[in-house]
């Protein structure tokens, strides 16, 4: 039976319901402020102020603040009828609450604690601008053993400590779990010795969000072995954490897998200071940021400039009587900063040696790599680096056709042959989804029967795509390393960045699989899988499971941190995790890094993504999970509001993925019926899922298209940036800066275009009524067949008849105008009809959506000259409508097919040669 709903089930998370539920309470207790004595307002609401604080408090014992004492302390005023007190202290907890201001600013006193009114922090002993978090402490312990320890932690305080912290303790694994799920202010855990695993405590309220901590259920092991499994957990789950164990266990019976799962192990006996000093110490750690640091510390130094850039230090700009205006927009401390110097600290990018160097290494830490390099010209420079460092002329690689166009330009520049694959079409909304695993295994099985598999390096996929489709990263990879077990994987997390932090996301990424498949198959429980699979095998039957001794981990994954993370323009990162990275590739990897990237690195950019790497690190799991909200708030709004959803519908995951692709059966996040649906057993099961901070907004029903709405509604009216449109959708994206203002500026923006539009639909005359049906018409019913991508002419095929062509060969060769002709399009399918094949000589790239359509050496079929016919976007890169579609000359491809047989003949020639030696 399905799970029955609950008014829980109608918030997102428990971020949600907590604010939800301190408003309610304030707004309860205000009315029992005002009602009269012994009246029967005063009993009901006296009677649902009991109900609410019930509830609350099986929320409210998972945080510190406002912590149970106070909650206690509530309760113990309703008895004693003080209402105008309980409804000020409840307004007080919750401005602080709601407002976060607790984080920062505010003392938490033993005075303040028992229950008495918070106060700010500028008033107070310990100082202004401490950063406030909260430490776990997993004990068995008394209240009154709880209350100790809290106070022999703060009286360890001392005025300049950096950091202020409180800490929240749990009884029980379950809870423990639970408050890891619900509590971001957490950055430290305390496991002390062997906790129970069961919760005492979990309510009907919070149980839908809690069903991966009901699920795992450790009931069964021994108390003793708990707490280093949970430390396991967390390291799985939250690695960002510091994980502490007290314990009793000699050291010579801790296993190797508890010493590696905890940052340090204390004992009984030991200070409780220690610990203390410890906490902050690995906070400390963690805060620093080496590059960021060494930048602030240059601009301090009085310096003298005989070196390259005169706006270093600010002279140039400061000095003058004409850009001044410039250097007071950016302020002093940008141009401070600004030199060519790479001693002193700053470090040089193509050979870092200090804090630079520190900087990568943290990142790497942070990102879960075994190496991170800065970029900083963008995602599209890192994946040129990539390609070039990994293939040579004449490799082969599997590549979605709908990738960014970077992918196709750094293949020109590798000389390596591409094996196109499509994407499924989605031709409803005129977009592509992702490539199915299926499409991509008999690519490689056609390559295997003809002997070329041997030529195959590299699978490049777009993870997650633009409109929000992710991979089954785990299945992908094991399934394609069965049948190659040292393919190399480059997966394209330009839009994917903010992935890693938390956990749903995190385990459809490359560097999160790749360390988990290394751990897997090395591993004597899969060897044991891998031999029964293999007995089980039908005759003629592709394994599904890679061989463990020849299978190798090499994955590299390229981020745009600056698309959904905190970094200026073009900062990105390249992330590592390649067993053979020493051995194989590194030499080739560093000269590809030295070829594209700048000897004067922009510094600032390099800081900002030092800087970014600290804020993932502390509060990466908090930002992450609230874009989700943002996004999961406005999808909500528009499906139930009945102005907006006249004319806006979002489209959900069975818009965008087809059902064979949706083992869990998900089909929408969100109903206004039922709520919520969680999304984790999709996200865990599915071969692709719909990351919901992609929010795409089908428009058809306004009779106008997606990128005239974006220009006339959305920017001139409201200046609104979007980033993608398509014929008859926009899409909105949220991130770890979405503030719940900013979405309800765009919900009222929504509202305002839906007033319009029903002001322009009610004056139209009969005839543009006419006119605008037959627009709504075309843009919801009448939708241009998107095309797959033909085949390379037969003259830039690498292999007649086996996937794989030589696009570097096409593109050089229309450097010479005589190659190549212009024929306008209307033109195309008449010549085509006549039995002329037309192939393209430069890569055609419609904007949106931004992929080629046509890449040089590639066939023109009538599908694709259709589909460029038919559409209504601004601007067809590689196109020039003065002249027509540029294509290759017949002569030239005649000549081509010569030069390719006689190549042909020779390269089978060198193999069976070398073959034979």
């Amino acid at each position: 039976m399905p799970e029955k709903k609950t008014a829980s089930s109608h918030h997102y998370n428990i971020a949600q319901l907590r604010v939800e539920s301190w408003n309610k309470l304030k707004a309860e207790s205000t009315k029992l402020q005002s009602s009269n004595r012994g009246s029967v307002d005063e009993k009901d609401h006296k009677q649902n102020l009991e109900k609410l604080l019930r509830e609350i408090e099986g929320v409210e014992s998972y945080f510190a603040f406002p912590g149970l004492n106070r909650l206690a302390a509530l309760k113990e005023m309703l008895g004693r009828q003080e209402h105008t007190a309980m409804a000020h202290r409840i307004a007080d907890i919750t401005k602080h609450l709601v407002s976060e201001s607790y984080r920062g600013s505010v003392d938490f006193s033993d005075e303040d604690e028992s229950g008495g009114e918070l106060s700010d922090m500028s008033d107070s002993k310990n100082g202004t601008g401490k950063s406030y978090f909260e430490v776990l402490v997993l004990d068995d312990i008394s209240a009154q053993e709880e209350s100790k320890l809290r106070h022999d932690l703060k009286d360890l305080r001392v005025p300049n400590d950096q950091f202020n912290y409180e800490i929240v303790v749990q009884r029980s694994v379950q809870d423990a779990m639970i408050a890891l799920l619900f509590n971001y202010n957490i950055q430290a855990v305390v496991i002390r010795y062997a906790p129970p695993y069961q919760s005492k405590k979990i309510t009907p309220l919070i149980k839908p969000f809690i069903q991966n901590v009901l699920k795992l259920d450790l009931s069964s092991m021994p108390r003793t072995d708990l707490g280093p499994i949970l430390g396991g957990l967390i390291r799985k789950f939250r690695p960002e954490l510091d994980t502490y164990y007290v314990t009793d266990t000699s050291l010579s019976n801790l296993k190797d897998s508890t010493l590696k799962s905890f940052r340090r192990i204390f004992y009984r006996a030991e200070d409780l200071q220690e610990l203390h000093l410890t906490m902050l110490r690995g906070i400390s750690e963690r805060y620093e940021t080496p590059f960021f640091s060494a930048v602030k510390e240059y601009s301090k130094k009085p310096t003298g400039i005989f070196h390259a850039m005169p706006i270093s230090r600010g002279n140039s700009v400061f000095k003058s009587r004409w850009i001044n205006d410039f250097g007071n927009f950016y302020g002093r401390n940008m141009f401070l900063a600004e030199t060519s110097s790479t001693t002193g600290g700053m470090d040089s990018l193509l050979q870092p040696t200090g804090s630079l160097k520190k900087a990568q290494k943290m990142a790497s830490d942070a990102y879960g790599s075994q190496k991170t390099f800065f970029v900083t010209n963008g995602t599209s420079t890192a994946n040129k680096i990539v390609v070039q460092a990994l293939v040579k002329p004449g490799d082969v690689i599997l590549i979605d056709r709908d990738c960014h166009k970077s992918h196709h330009y750094g293949l020109v520049l590798a000389g390596a042959y591409p094996v196109y694959l499509d994407s499924y079409p989605i031709e409803e909304y005129s977009m592509y989804g992702a490539v199915p695993l299926q499409q991509i295994k008999e690519k490689l099985l056609k390559l295997k029967e003809a002997g070329r598999l041997d030529l195959v390096k590299m699978l490049l996929l777009t993870n997650c795509t633009f409109d929000g489709l992710v991979y089954n990263v785990e299945k992908v990879m094991e399934e394609i390393l069965a049948i190659k077990p040292d393919m190399i994987f480059l997966w394209d997390e330009a839009w994917f960045a903010f992935a890693g932090f938390t956990y749903n996301y995190k385990q459809r990424t490359g560097m999160f699989v790749a360390q988990k498949l290394y751990s897997k198959y090395r591993s004597r429980s899969y060897r044991e899988e891998y031999e029964v699979h293999i007995k089980g095998l039908k005759k003629d039957e592709v394994p599904k499971l890679p061989d463990p001794d020849k299978v190798k981990i090499r994955v590299y994954s390229t981020q745009s941190t600056h698309k959904t993370l905190s970094s200026f323009r073009q900062g990105s990162m390249i992330h590592i995790w390649d067993e053979d990275f020493r051995r194989k590739s590194e030499n080739t990897f560093m000269e590809a890094y030295m070829t594209h990237t700048s000897t004067s690195p922009n510094y600032q950019m390099l800081a900002s993504l030092d800087a970014g790497r600290r804020q993932v690190q502390f509060e990466g799991y908090e930002l992450v999970e609230k874009s989700i909200e943002m996004a999961m708030v406005l999808r909500a709004k528009i499906n139930d509001h009945p102005r907006l959803n006249k004319y806006f519908d979002v489209l959900t995951v069975s818009d965008f993925i087809p059902k064979k692709h949706r083992e869990s059966g998900l089909s929408e996040y969100y109903s206004q019926k039922d709520g919520w649906n969680r999304m984790e057993t999709a996200w865990e099961k599915d071969e692709f899922v719909l990351d919901p901070t992609k929010i795409t907004l089908h428009i058809g029903r306004t009779g106008v298209d997606g990128d005239t709405f974006k220009n006339k509604y959305l920017m001139d009216k409201f200046n609104i940036q979007i980033n993608k449109t398509s014929r008859n959708t926009v899409l909105f994206m949220t991130n770890i800066g979405t503030t719940r203002g900013s979405v309800t500026y765009l919900t009222n923006a929504l509202l305002k275009i839906a007033d319009e539009l029903d002001h322009e639909f009610r004056s139209l005359s009969v005839k543009e009524s006419k006119i605008r049906q037959d627009k709504i018409y075309s843009l919801t019913k009448d939708f241009p067949p998107l095309p797959d991508f033909s085949y390379f002419h037969h003259s830039f095929q690498a292999v007649p008849g086996v996937p794989g062509g030589n696009i570097r060969e096409a593109f050089f060769l229309a450097y010479n105008e005589e190659n190549y002709e212009y024929i306008p399009m209307k033109e195309c399918l008449p010549s085509m009809e006549k039995g002329r094949t037309l192939v393209a000589s430069s890569f055609i790239i419609p904007y949106p959506p931004g992929f080629p359509v046509l890449v040089p050496g590639q066939v023109v079929s009538e599908e694709i000259i259709r589909f460029l016919l038919a559409l209504d976007v601004s601007e067809i890169h590689g196109y020039r409508e003065d002249l027509g579609l540029r294509i290759f000359k017949d002569k030239v491809l005649n000549r081509q097919k010569t030069a390719t047989s006689i190549g042909g003949m020779a390269n089978r020639m060198n193999k069976k040669v070398i073959n034979e030696s």
